[in-house]
This record gives C-alpha cells, sequence and structure tokens, in this order.
C-alpha cells in the first residue's frame, strides 16, 4: 500500500523520511521502527510487504512475517497499541480476502501467548476491506 505509505510520511513530516534514511532498509517481511513525530503515535514499524506474484513464490509466508516482526518489535519497545492496513493489498496485488485471513491468524496467535500490544486496530480503507476483516475476525 504505497498510498498508506505517502500519507504516513506526509503526516509525520519531513523528519520521518530523514530517520528512515538512516536505518539502510529491510527485507520482505523484515521491520524497522522509527518516532512518529508530527503523528499522534509516538512510533512507527515500518514493514515491507510481499509483492503478489501468483502465490508461486512464499508471498502467505512472507506477509505473515510482516505481522509477526511487526509485532515482536512492538513488544520490544513496550507499544501496547498498534494499528495495522491491509499490508500488500494495494499496489502491491495481494488478494484482499487471503492478506485478511493470514493477518488476523498471526495477530491472534501472537496476542494468545504475548500481553503487549495489548489493543491491535486493524484498519480499514473502505467497505470491502471491512468486509474481509469482519469475516475473518468474526470466525
Amino acid at each position: 500500500m504505497a498510498w498508506i505509505d505517502g500519507a504516513i510520511h506526509r503526516a509525520a513530516g519531513p523528519d520521518l523520511l530523514a530517520e528512515c534514511r538512516t536505518l539502510g532498509g529491510a527485507n520482505t517481511g523484515g521491520t524497522q521502527i522509527t518516532r512518529g513525530y508530527k503523528l499522534p503515535a509516538k512510533h512507527v514499524i515500518h514493514t515491507v510487504g510481499p509483492i503478489w506474484d501468483g502465490g508461486g513464490y512464499n508471498e502467505d509466508q512472507l506477509l505473515a512475517n510482516c505481522y509477526r516482526n511487526s509485532l515482536a518489535l512492538a513488544q520490544q519497545h513496550e507499544l501496547r497499541t498498534m494499528a495495522f492496513p491491509a499490508i500488500s493489498t494495494g499496489v502491491y496485488g495481494f488478494p484482499l480476502r487471503r492478506a485478511t485471513k493470514i493477518a488476523v491468524r498471526e495477530v491472534r496467535q501472537f496476542l494468545s501467548s504475548h500481553p503487549i500490544p495489548q489493543t491491535v486496530t486493524f484498519v480499514c480503507f473502505g467497505e470491502e476491506a471491512l468486509d474481509a476483516y469482519r469475516e475473518q475476525v468474526d470466525r
């Protein structure tokens, strides 16, 4: 969701990009943490989602790693709340329902054995995403 990344950077201001440039990047499924700058959030966890290429290139596992690694980083930094967009479902083309199944599964598994973060919010952009998440959360 490159447009979400852009929205976060615009809202946080130029200092976020400056800090990101010091991090050295991350591999697909990897994570980095920065300050939130002008955002209401104190921190931003950055993850590199997989580009969908038909499902034969370990995309499911890479997407699961995005969630697992982000949650572990939140725990490491004692972040009590966090929010996720539907990682990789925008311009990266990951099928929405498949991605939401992975997202909800990974968050549930992590939270079942870790006290932090205490609250995880799935941020949905549009009715289709909202319906997909509701379907998975209600299972």
